[in-house]
This record gives C-alpha cells, sequence and structure tokens, in this order.
C-alpha cells in the first residue's frame, strides 16, 4: 500500500510555523504538524479541517528528546503517511552573556535548533526523493553574523544555513531544499528569548507573508529565501562591516532590546505577544 504523502511541519503551533501550515493546505497539501503540547495546536488542526476538509495529524511531541525522530516516523507509519516535504520550523533563542545563561537551557537550543532539525532533515530524504518534493529549514538574517549576545542562537542559525545550503547542491535535482533567513517577525519567539524592545520596523514582517515567501521560493527550488526588502539590504551589508564595528554594534543592540519594556512595543506587537 503506498503511503499517503505530507508535509511534516514542526513548531507549528505557532507564529511562522503556523502560518506555514495555512499556507500548505491552502495549497492542497495534508499535513502532520508538530509541536509541544499545546491546545493551540488542535485548534490550529481543526481550522484547517473547516477549510480543506483534511484534519492535519497532530504530533505533540518535544523535540529536544534524543529518541524523538523515530517516534514522529513510526506515528507517521501508523497514519499511513510519509512526507513529501519537511520543514524544520522549530526553534528557540535566548538574550543573554552566554556565560551567564543556563547552560541546559543553551543545550537545549542546540538539541533543537541542531540536533533535531538535523535529524528530521536526513532522517525522510528516501521519501522525500519518492515524492520529488522539499526541505525547508528555517535558519534567520542571524546567521549571517556572529552574535555577541546571542551567541549561540546565531552560531545554531548558521548551521541552518551552511547545513542547508550544502544539502540543495547534495540533493538536487530530486529534492528541492531552501534555507528561510527571515528577520525579526512578531511571535512569542521574542518572549521566550527575552527579547523586550519593539522590533524594527525597516525589517519586521508578518509570519503571513515570511510563510508565503518561504512556500514560493521552496516550490521555485530557491536555495536561500530572505522575506523583505530591508532585510535583503542587511543581507549584502553585513559582509562588508567590519568585525571590529560589527560585534560591538551587536552587543550594545543585543543590551538595548533587553533593557527596554514590553509595554513600549507597538500595539501590534503586544497584541501578539498575549
Amino acid at each position: 500500500m503506498t503511503a499517503r504523502p505530507v508535509v511534516l511541519i514542526t513548531g507549528a503551533s505557532s507564529g511562522i510555523g503556523a502560518a506555514l501550515a495555512r499556507v500548505f493546505a491552502a495549497h492542497g497539501h495534508d499535513l502532520a504538524l508538530v509541536a509541544l503540547p499545546d491546545p493551540q495546536l488542535d485548534v490550529l488542526a481543526d481550522q484547517i479541517a473547516a477549510a480543506a476538509r483534511v484534519r492535519p495529524i497532530t504530533l505533540p511531541f518535544d523535540l529536544t528528546q534524543y529518541d524523538v525522530g523515530a517516534r514522529i516516523a513510526e506515528r507517521l507509519a501508523a497514519h499511513g503517511a510519509e512526507p513529501a516535504f519537511v520543514v524544520n520550523c522549530a526553534g528557540f533563542g535566548l538574550v543573554g552573556a552566554a556565560a551567564e545563561l543556563d547552560p541546559a537551557e543553551q543545550l537545549a537550543m542546540v538539541d533543537l535548533n541542531v540536533r533535531a532539525l538535523t535529524d528530521l532533515s536526513l532522517r525522510f530524504v528516501d521519501s522525500l526523493k519518492r515524492h520529488r518534493g522539499g526541505l525547508l529549514n528555517v535558519a534567520s538574517v542571524s546567521a549571517f553574523l556572529p552574535g555577541p549576545g546571542m551567541a549561540v542562537y546565531n552560531a545554531t542559525k548558521t548551521f541552518v544555513l551552511s547545513f542547508s545550503e550544502a544539502l540543495h547542491r547534495e540533493l538536487k535535482p530530486g529534492v528541492r531544499v531552501t534555507a528561510l533567513c527571515s528577520g525579526p517577525v512578531p511571535t512569542r519567539f521574542q518572549t521566550r528569548a527575552g527579547i523586550r524592545a519593539a522590533l524594527p520596523r525597516a525589517l519586521a514582517c508578518s509570519p503571513e507573508f515570511v510563510a508565503q515567501e518561504a512556500f514560493a521560493g521552496l516550490m521555485a527550488g530557491q536555495r536561500l529565501v530572505v522575506p523583505g526588502a530591508g532585510n535583503k539590504i542587511l543581507r549584502h551589508l553585513l559582509p562588508l562591516i567590519p568585525r571590529v564595528v560589527l560585534l560591538p554594534g551587536k552587543l550594545w543592540a543585543m543590551r538595548f532590546a533587553m533593557r527596554q519594556p514590553a509595554q513600549r512595543a507597538p500595539t501590534f506587537f503586544r497584541r501578539v505577544l498575549r
């Protein structure tokens, strides 16, 4: 019996992950949604079922657990499904000096942002090839520079970018591989990271816009997607700035972001965080 092709999306309960789920569903794809146990995961699945008539498979897993890739594969097989596309969107960041932040939380960040992403990127390559599908890995514009104040987070996103660009070459032409490098997006990520300042208007994009750009880029086989004109400009400017200027500036920006009270954020940002 042929397995049913689905789009496996991690970090799907909110933010960019939820927006990507809606975009894929709107284009007729069946979904398997992975997130930490959260009522929002079932709410999203019900909303998609109401619009698309096929309820996504919901997989409430903690991706920092070392056996989770095998458990996801087993659950999909039990549903008679296999990935045609894998979207690795789950991730988190922390703001602060690396030597002062909780080491366990930072290692959990590496487990989620790097190890789990690598596992799910490689585990389903055969099924991606069978369906001539694709892999979308969510990195960040932070991948283009070291990050004093977010040292581990930036390093994980640099890994995601490098890894994805290499797979883009290795797996072509049968599998599309795209790295999504978005700028700041008003989601729960900022709360988790400890960022309290308002997002820069020139760089901020909505989750819906980012998801549309990412979907179009993946389907077109693009190696890299950087949504928003401001972020595209920033990507090309960063290599031109000497590290002796860039690194202190980045550290100052992170310290400023941590000091700003959340109530000073624009109304739209406060509404998303509640």
